[in-house]
């Protein structure tokens, strides 16, 4: 079988060396890589914690090996859009949105996580808000739209 595999379709090079292309990679890029680095440094401290009952719980555990995986997973897709990935944009734009709308939920249902978890995953929901608006922006959703 001498099937052909498809490459990956990508944007042409001028649409993303686009001076408003450039901008948006690069927030985007930052913003990932901050939530990620935050999101690395809670799992540090939930586990530099966890003799403490009153700061670290099963949820936090868990929550924090989740967004550790899932930021590692959006840095791969934020880095990915920004060479001109078609599939790591739509991946990256749903990805920053379920995790939105997982953190909101999270940090307003009470007692569930302990306080400066709350204020952290709020941080990590500021982060990924700007990755959503950038994301789904005229720009690059023009820019990745289909032909």
């Amino acid at each position: 079988m001498n099937a052909r595999i498809a490459p990956p379709a990508t944007i042409p090079g001028e649409a993303l060396n686009h001076p408003r292309s450039l901008a948006a990679f690069r927030t985007l890029k930052l913003a990932v890589g901050g939530y990620t680095g935050f999101s690395l440094l809670t799992l540090v401290a939930v586990y530099l914690l966890r003799h403490n009952s009153a700061l670290v719980n099963d949820t936090a555990w868990i929550r924090g090996g989740i967004v550790a995986l899932t930021s590692l997973l959006m840095l791969s897709f934020a880095t990915g859009t920004a060479r001109g990935r078609r599939r790591a944009y739509l991946r990256l734009r749903i990805a920053s949105a379920l995790m939105l709308v997982s953190i909101a939920a999270l940090v307003a249902l009470p007692g569930l996580l302990p306080a400066w978890m709350r204020i952290e995953q709020g941080v990590c929901g500021l982060l990924l808000a700007g990755v959503v608006a950038i994301a789904n922006g005229r720009h690059l959703r023009t820019m990745f739209a289909t032909e």
